[in-house]
């Protein structure tokens, strides 16, 4: 066994790796960049030592960085998590020329399975039924506009040397192929260093299904069953789960064998994911992920294994813990990822501080956190925005299903956007329920799952919170001031509302979301609570309390809620029980009004990021909706369009120059004024 090992990567799968080596007894060697100094993983580790700047490229993509803290740090052997260069051959086999175990499958299978159209072609070869399509060297537009016709429309394009949705699109007739391709291209090279891409028959509901195989270094290789990862947006997943359901032991045992021939035919070591899209009866070979998953706690879940101690014991020549004949699933587990995106505005990843953050209650063997920041901390457009992974595990589907349901319900999160009201939304759908689950179920079910942003009527508990915190703030602030004047005592440090000639109140202004401002007249009473003027409804009768565990309650005429609120400026985020998340501002009616923004004459950028392409110049006309530049951010390449047709005026930013989020890119020249 290994005494001291290093992390090649950061957030939570660092934490993750961490945890289980402390729990062995052996040393942990952390890395970070600019961006992550002071990270809850350098925290953690025994050892933390900086590899470079912010950008991957720069720091958590460079071999000879980690290699040379490595020897500095005298560990043993490295763990790549997943991401970065977790599936990079050259950094495989680095470690070993640097004498270093390199916690994953030899450079062998890396390169193996690294290459799609490589790995299908060994598959097609092995046997393993395989999605129609081309997986050819040819990468000229000709040669795939041929492929595409023959597989027939609708296909989909895929980087041949990678995963996560990086590179992916879906054509749905010839038309679009080229500017498909050029994009999915330019998002390979700049995730993956390698262009090359394959295209496949696009299947119209297909299920995600993966088995998590594992080998040891003696020829052993078990399969740990399957997780059913359908449920994803940008071609990514969000909710995975084991079993998957419905799934007959029959079938089981057909996935399970393909994913060990799979792993043997390439002399496979150590934790692998093959991943396999099933239709109907059918199902087909994808793509080998040669390092631990993202969503390996689903089966640790349901196995009650340690998958990283499984891969540090095979790193070090142990035999595999396990035979299969003792191998078992027990019960039912759900992962759900908590990310800092904004699925109004078609996922973009959203960054910020995360002011406030609440998790759910672990409970050992029932509800897991697995997470890389604490309050406070920043997500930035330099890495993946995931906050947190949550698990939680139950004697059968449904009893995992309620207890998803309560965890999230427990989640808190101000400061950024975040997908928990899409996750929440999805665990409660009748048809997640019933496990009708394919890759297009977020977008089938759209309307049910991405609500309008300002719901038609904000409930008056929801007005009563935001004005009783406003309040509750307000009295504080006059309280501690007047402690600090010298005259505590001082009628003007009095929050009873008192008027000489006639009844007391406050008028508080607030506004929900983008909706218009209401007026509340609150009116304090003698126990401490306040009636509440309602515009839209009857007087309330409100207080704030505190509950058994120090938090706060929301009495409204009689009926008592659980009540968190954070704040930042003069907005309230308010979590109810019973009527979720809003965002309530406090509004002064004797501010002068705010500007108005610019109309659609500019383009602006949506997140801060990388320019990696400008397609228009000065004084070129374009239409409505044409490409104009090409930003990356957050492991993702968005192409900004024209909002109007016109004559650009001025380009703002040029290739590899960094944006922040609203910088102006684009701006159109205003349109020739009308006679008179």
């Amino acid at each position: 066994m290994f005494g001291k090992i290093l992390i090649a990567n950061r957030g939570e799968i660092a934490c993750r790796v961490i945890a289980t080596a402390r729990r062995l007894g052996i040393a942990t060697v952390a890395v970070y960049s600019e961006a992550d100094a002071g990270a809850r993983h350098t925290r953690l580790a025994d050892e933390a030592w900086p590899i470079g700047p912010a950008p991957a490229r720069q720091s958590y993509l460079s071999i000879e960085a980690i290699l040379d803290v490595a020897r500095r740090a005298g560990a043993e052997a490295i763990h790549p998590g997943y991401g970065f260069l977790s599936e990079n051959a050259e950094f495989a086999e680095a470690c070993a020329r640097a004498g270093i175990v390199f916690i994953g499958p030899p450079a062998a299978a890396i390169r193996a399975m690294g290459s799609k159209a490589a790995a299908k072609a060994l598959m097609e070869r092995a046997g393993v039924p395989l999605v129609p399509g081309y997986h050819g060297e040819a990468q000229d537009l000709a040669t795939l506009a041929a492929a595409a016709a023959r597989i027939g429309y609708p296909v989909l394009i895929k980087a041949s040397a990678g995963g996560g949705g990086k590179g992916m699109r879906v054509v749905e007739r010839a038309a679009d192929l080229a500017e498909a391709l050029a994009g999915a291209q330019r998002e390979a090279a700049s995730s993956f260093g390698d262009d090359r891409v394959l295209i496949e028959k696009y299947l119209a509901r297909p299920r995600h299904i993966e088995i998590q195989v594992f080998a040891d270094t003696r020829g052993n290789i078990v399969s740990l069953f399957e997780r059913d990862c359908s449920i994803q947006r940008r071609h990514q997943k969000i909710v995975e789960e084991a079993p998957a359901p419905g799934m007959d032991p029959a079938r089981r045992q057909a996935m399970g064998e393909a994913a060990v021939a799979a792993a043997r035919a390439v002399g496979y070591v150590g934790a692998g994911t093959v991943e396999f899209i099933a239709e109907g009866d059918a199902f087909y070979f994808m793509e080998m992920n040669t390092r631990l998953q993202v969503e390996h706690p689903v089966t640790e879940m349901v196995t009650g294994l340690d998958l990283v101690e499984w891969q540090i014991r095979v790193a070090a020549g142990e035999p595999l813990p396990l035979p299969p004949e003792r191998l078992a699933l027990r019960g039912h587990a759900i992962e759900a990822r908590v990310y800092a995106e904004d699925p109004a505005r078609d996922f973009l990843p959203s960054t910020g501080r995360l002011v406030h953050l609440r998790q759910p209650r672990e409970v050992p063997g029932r509800v897991r956190v697995d997470t890389g920041v604490r309050e406070g901390d920043a997500i930035t457009p330099h890495y993946d925005p995931m906050i947190a992974k949550l698990i939680v595990w139950g004697e059968d589907r449904p009893a995992a299903l309620r207890r998803l349901v309560a965890a999230l319900g427990e989640y808190e999160v101000v400061g950024v956007r975040t997908n928990l009201g899409l996750l929440r939304a999805i665990a409660a759908h009748p048809a997640f329920a019933a496990g009708e689950l394919d890759t297009g179920f977020i977008a089938r079910h759209a309307a049910a799952l991405l609500p309008a942003a300002e719901p038609a009527a904000v409930p008056a508990a929801v007005w009563a919170a935001a004005a009783l915190a406003a309040l509750r703030d307000q009295r504080a602030a006059i309280t501690a001031a007047a402690r600090s004047s010298g005259d505590p005592f001082s009628p003007w440090a009095e929050t009873d509302a008192w008027r000489l000639n006639g009844d007391g109140y406050q008028d508080l202004h607030l506004r929900h979301g983008g909706g218009a401002t209401l007026v509340l007249r609150s009116h304090p009473l003698p126990d401490g609570s306040v009636r509440l003027d309602l515009p839209d409804g009857p007087p309330v009768r409100a207080a704030l309390e505190e509950d058994a565990e120090g938090g706060l309650r929301l009495v409204l005429d009689g009926v008592a809620r659980r009540l968190s609120v954070a704040r930042q400026g003069v907005e309230f985020t308010l979590f109810l029980a019973g009527h979720g998340e809003h965002t309530v501002r406090l509004e002064d009616p004797l501010a002068p009004p705010r500007a108005e923004t610019a109309g659609s004459e500019r383009v602006t950028a949506p997140i801060p990021g990388r320019v990696t392409r400008v397609l228009v110049r000065p004084g070129e006309r374009v239409e409505r909706n044409a490409p104009l530049v090409v930003i990356e951010a957050m492991k993702m390449e968005l192409t900004l369009r024209a909002p109007v047709a016109g004559v650009i005026a001025a380009v703002s930013y040029g290739v590899d120059e960094m944006v922040e989020e609203g910088a102006e890119l684009v701006t159109f020249a205003a349109p020739p004024s009308g006679p008179g």
